[in-house]
């Protein structure tokens, strides 16, 4: 069977039970990405976690690689190589955080008042792992697969940035004219 990349959901009714999972979701086989949602009672939105597994690598890895490359230029070029492939690898990086912060506000919908949601970016042989793990904790679980969530995380920076431009225009059209 071969893995299926998944966003799953595991709703909390209450903001109680949620870190234990959290914590050991983390060890979860195919784990990427994990976060914890809590909204209080009155309906205030909080991002509690995070866990982003291998963060650092890409910018540590490209730095070393640059700094391999820079050994032709001596110590100084030593420097600006990692210096430079730290910088291209931190790119990567803070896309990837950009990304999930969006998909984190889709997802806050989701998250019921007084309760929480942890959400699981998993490459998944089966489904029993995380299902087990939602059963011990008392979670409802539900998987998006990943590429259809993708397409909805885009549908939705679109509408907004179609929103904010129509917005700017009406701003500018309400401006007096100089």
């Amino acid at each position: 069977m071969s893995d299926q990349h998944n966003v799953v959901l595991l709703t909390f009714p209450d903001a109680v039970g949620w870190q234990p999972a959290f914590d050991e979701a983390q060890h979860l086989p195919g784990l990427r990405v994990a976060a914890a949602l809590e909204r209080s009672a009155d309906g205030l939105l909080a991002v509690k976690d995070t866990f982003t597994r291998g963060a650092g690598v890409a910018t540590v890895g490209s730095g070393l690689v640059g700094g391999l490359v820079g050994l032709l230029g001596g110590p100084v070029g030593v420097l600006l190589g990692f210096a430079a492939g730290a910088a291209l690898g931190n790119a990567a990086e803070e896309h990837l955080a950009s990304e999930t912060g969006a998909a984190l506000i889709v997802l806050s919908t989701r998250v019921p008042d007084g309760g929480a949601l942890l959400v699981l970016e998993v490459r998944e042989a089966s489904p029993g792992p995380a299902d087990e793990l939602a059963a011990r904790h008392g979670a409802k679980v539900e998987r998006i697969d990943a590429d259809t969530f993708t397409e909805q995380v885009r549908a939705a920076e679109e509408k907004a940035e179609k929103q904010k431009a129509a917005e700017d225009q009406a701003a500018q059209a309400a401006k007096p004219a100089e």
